[in-house]
């Protein structure tokens, strides 16, 4: 049975995400800043673990996260980067803290991550799926969004050159750029805002969660073993 680690899983993308890998028969290895009544659900399989860590804290992820969760002699196969940080604001307003925060959840955690799970999958030989959840954001403009989309863009970058470092080796890296959900990182958008994000869109609606869970579920699997170092856009059509 193979492992994988899923980030940002309390909620939204990354609880739907959760729910499908399970429903697949993956151990699931869950991991987010706080551990709410959603997960409930998930503890019932005896196929999910679960630890609560803030990926702001790069300073202890082998110690407190990789060494203490999933200890090398745990084969991982596949690793899901869903969580994040929406930082809304102009340039002019750009504050340090907020944005050192949103760097390290978005960009300089899942570089850590990846950095010992590649040597997790040399050591058991696994030709192992990297999955970055990335955004639309980068491909189109947002106003006040250009930091979050900048944190995006680094790491569709940083996965196309993982792809071909680490490709010899039977490791996939890819991304999967959603369009606008209806999710907690979006609410505080008014009912007016959404409707004109959504009529951007070939088709004139939001993206659906389940949409983009799958198509994470697909990249993932042995039937994209041939797909790496792409950027999967599931955005109703938004570019």
């Amino acid at each position: 049975m193979k492992n994988v680690l899923i980030t940002g899983i309390s909620r939204g993308l990354g609880l739907e995400v959760a729910r499908r890998f399970l429903s697949d028969n993956w151990n699931v290895y869950g991991v987010s800043r706080s551990e709410p009544e959603e997960l409930s659900e998930l503890r019932d399989s005896d196929r999910f673990k679960y630890h609560t860590f803030d990926l702001t804290n790069t300073d202890s992820i082998k110690k407190d996260l990789l060494d203490t969760f999933l200890p090398y002699d745990l084969p991982i196969h596949s690793v899901i980067h869903n969580a994040a940080i929406a930082y809304d604001e102009i340039a002019t307003n750009v504050q340090l803290i907020p944005l050192e925060e949103m760097f390290k959840v978005n960009v300089f955690s899942p570089m850590l991550i990846n950095k010992h799970l590649i040597k997790n999958m040399l050591l058991h030989k696994t030709k192992g799926s990297f999955t970055y959840v990335s955004s639309v954001s980068t491909a189109t403009g947002y106003k006040g969004l250009s930091m979050y989309a900048a944190t995006k863009g680094a790491m569709e970058t940083h996965f196309k050159n993982l792809a071909r470092e680490w490709g010899p080796k039977g490791l996939r890296f890819n991304c999967v750029a959603p369009g606008f959900m209806n999710t907690e990182m979006s609410s505080s958008i008014n009912d007016d805002q959404r409707k004109k994000i959504y009529m951007r869109t070939s088709l004139k609606s939001e993206t659906n969660i389940e949409s983009v869970s799958r198509t994470i579920s697909f990249i993932t699997s042995d039937s994209a073993s041939n797909i790496t170092g792409q950027t999967i856009r599931v955005d109703n059509g938004t570019i």
